[in-house]
């Protein structure tokens, strides 16, 4: 298990969301701790595709559409079409109604970083969150005596068990490669010509994800063991996700037809 960090480390990795990481220690931050806020997620409005973890696939599929993008295949939950702009995130800081919110963004302002020199993950906090302040804060991060407060210890536990579902997606992951179940997909929408009719098909994302046609083709064993271990469900809701593309696409174009100025005659 990771804990505090009392000796700063040297830091490797860029980490969305976190501009300023600090290894997170009494030397630094005693005197530091965060203040409740009605809307926190104000950072989040940046993230239009927020990293995910195999098993929050089933409660995110709700929300929008489930892909994996690089070569590594990194399941991300895609909350808005374009770069930078989360659609589910209100200008008060606030999430829609009704709208999943990943862990990635839950567990803010902590992250685990790589500290290269120990060859160790260290616990770090993002000193340029809006919420981080010297005073007036309802929950510090350590005690008079110097020891992390039940605060910051259910943290760090929520911060080990990302990284254990983290982990468990890399395995998951991995067995869809091993069988070989990947494909190139796109999002596409058709837009309507003046006149009503069809116009062009416009691309609005590339990216991997599970082929339906390969799943069948699996041998019997195989499939039954996706079944056994729970792979099967999670990638039932990767595909159930899918249809998510048109919900993003409707409200893009009802939030583009609100901000048309009004014609004046």
């Amino acid at each position: 298990m990771t804990t505090a960090q009392q000796v700063p480390g040297q830091l490797s990795g860029n980490v969305l969301f976190y501009s300023k990481p600090e290894p997170l220690a009494k030397e630094l931050h005693s005197k530091l701790g965060v203040k409740r806020m009605d809307g926190p997620f104000s950072f989040a409005k940046a993230g239009h595709a927020i990293p995910l973890t195999v098993g929050e696939f089933p409660l995110s599929a709700v929300t929008g559409p489930i892909i994996f993008v690089g070569d590594e295949k990194l399941p991300i939950a895609v909350m808005g079409l374009n770069s930078g702009e989360n659609m589910f995130v209100k200008d008060d800081g606030t999430f829609e109604s009704g709208i999943y919110i990943p862990a990635y963004v839950r567990r803010y302002p902590f992250v685990f970083a790589n500290d290269d020199a120990n060859k160790q993950m260290v616990l770090c906090i993002d000193r340029n969150a809006e919420f981080i302040v010297e005073s007036g804060y309802d929950m510090p991060f350590f005690d008079e005596k110097g020891e992390p407060t039940e605060y910051t210890k259910n943290c760090i536990e929520f911060c080990n068990n990302f990284e254990i579902e983290r982990q468990r997606t890399m395995g998951f992951v991995q067995i869809l490669k091993d069988l070989d179940l990947f494909e190139t997909k796109e999002a596409t929408f058709t837009p309507a010509n003046p006149d009503g009719t069809p116009g062009e098909p416009q691309r609005i994302a590339e990216y991997f994800g599970v082929s339906e046609e390969k799943l069948n083709a699996l041998p019997h064993a195989k499939f039954i063991e996706l079944r056994d271990n729970g792979a099967l469900g999670q990638i039932y809701a990767h595909m159930h996700s899918l249809v998510g593309w048109d919900r993003l696409i409707a409200l893009a174009m009802t939030k583009a037809a609100a901000e048309q100025p009004a014609n004046v005659n």
